[in-house]
């Protein structure tokens, strides 16, 4: 974006000011800014930054990923926080695992019983974007997954009984 900024004095101008290379926030930077924010997110203005994002493949997101919500006041994050969820890992295709979480003692297991089971991935389009997304084995709910970098995935949860009062739930992983 260019602005020019012209200062007159006596309708005559003084002082042209040219600025070029306006600071564009990445997408790493806007993401930090919205898992960083003290208050509660709008949803559009999480379903504007997800639109923006880039399709992540099966290849691009095995592996073991600690996961967080994106601060919007969903009602699941309260049965996250009770069954101690840490993160996914993601071993192949058809093995995966939505729920490590950590027991009393700080020893992390798949749980199994929560959403009656584990998962798969499967390339869905969602929004215009064909990408991974992630299907429960035991209740109709998918995560569909965008990546903000190769580390850095964000997701929205939805399904049958997943909305609150019409809201997603939004989340992120982090690579381990």
């Amino acid at each position: 974006m260019t602005i020019n900024l012209l200062i007159y004095k006596s309708y005559q101008p003084v002082i042209n000011i040219h600025l070029n290379n306006q600071h564009q926030m990445s997408n790493k930077e806007k993401f930090e800014q919205l898992k960083n924010s003290a208050s509660l997110l709008d949803t559009n203005e999480l379903d504007a930054f997800y639109d923006t994002l880039e399709p992540v493949t099966l290849n691009e997101i095995l592996g073991e990923w600690k996961g967080d919500q994106l601060k919007t006041g969903h009602a699941v994050v309260a049965t996250l926080q009770a069954i101690r969820w840490y993160g996914k890992t993601f071993i192949s295709q058809l093995e995966a695992k939505p729920l490590i979480c950590k027991d009393a003692d700080g020893n992390f297991y798949s749980d199994t019983t929560s959403m009656k089971g584990e998962a798969s991935l499967w390339p869905i389009d969602f929004r215009g974007k064909v990408s991974t997304s992630m299907i429960y084995d035991g209740v109709p709910v998918l995560a569909h997954f965008r990546k903000v970098n190769s580390n850095t995935l964000v997701a929205i949860m939805d399904g049958k009984d997943v909305l609150d009062q019409g809201k997603h739930f939004y989340f992120f992983l982090e690579r381990i």
